[in-house]
């Protein structure tokens, strides 16, 4: 029997400062992985880095900055050496009706929420190939499954999120990489006390229903659990929201097709008639 240790899952997190973020880095410290830790807020970074209590690198920057994303990534390739997990989570939401709402809003949210997540994905996705393995996570909503009143950009941008991921999943079904779609409800954060209002200004007030909502840490230890056990879509969610989740739940009879049609050659046989 080899003496050599099973080396530490590398874990990169977006988002990593508070919230589900910062609740899904403790719950991975606290099964031995080394964590990358990405958001804005350096000093916040750093304390979550500290309470983590283990092997972390700390890679702040802001999610439209792409020289600065792809510098994070050659940092994170070359302290980490490989990326076993990246957890898509940062992210903006939205309380204003569409007839109010600044373009610039929409602008914002999606750049945010939607392209920022795949312009990391795609530039990961690379390392993840080449070494046969790998977790793409990336943090929907409920609000990407059902459209919710005062949430349009958000909709759109999480709805968005879910159909890239779902399109990805088919495509690295034969690659060895598998992608999970989250899609929370109501979790106790400070999602909607920074949420944007018509005009693009953050809201500074919460809900009743996310201040009563599931606790992060409850959040977290649920989405690693379901991780571990392989499913491609997971709702956190209680209540009417879990129903309404569940009713818009991807059966996975079709996910099943579609990465079946990978399999029987379907990319191929695309590529050869362009």
């Amino acid at each position: 029997m080899s003496d050599e240790a099973t080396p530490a899952l590398t874990v990169w997190i977006t988002g990593a400062s508070s919230g589900i973020g910062r609740a899904l880095a403790m719950e991975w410290a606290s099964q031995g992985a080394r964590l990358i830790l990405s958001g804005r807020d350096q000093a916040r970074l750093d304390e979550v880095a500290g309470q983590a209590g283990i092997e972390t690198l700390v890679l702040p920057f802001e999610a439209r900055d792409e020289a600065a994303m792809t510098a994070a990534v050659a940092r994170a390739m070359e302290w980490a050496g490989r990326i076993d997990v990246l957890v898509n989570n940062a992210g903006i939401s939205q309380r204003s009706q569409a007839v109010h709402t600044s373009m610039q809003v929409y602008n914002d949210i999606i750049a945010i929420d939607l392209l920022a997540p795949i312009a990391l994905t795609q530039a990961v996705l690379p390392h993840m190939v080449a070494q046969g393995s790998g977790r793409l996570v990336f943090i929907s909503s409920v609000a990407g499954k059902v459209g919710v009143p005062m949430r349009t950009a958000y909709c759109a941008a999480k709805f968005g999120l879910i159909g890239y991921a779902d399109a990805l999943r088919t495509e690295m079904s034969v690659k060895g990489v598998d992608v999970h779609v989250v899609a929370p409800g109501s979790v106790a954060t400070n999602v909607s006390r920074n949420a944007l209002n018509a005009d693009g200004t953050p809201r500074n007030k919460s809900d009743r229903a996310i201040d009563n909502g599931i606790p992060a840490h409850e959040a977290a230890a649920e989405i690693l659990g379901a991780i571990e056990a392989g499913q491609r879509e997971i709702i956190i969610a209680r209540g009417p929201e879990k129903a309404m989740g569940e009713m818009a739940r991807t059966p996975d009879a079709l996910l099943d097709q579609m990465a079946g049609m990978v399999a029987a050659g379907y990319i191929e046989k695309m590529e050869s008639e362009s």
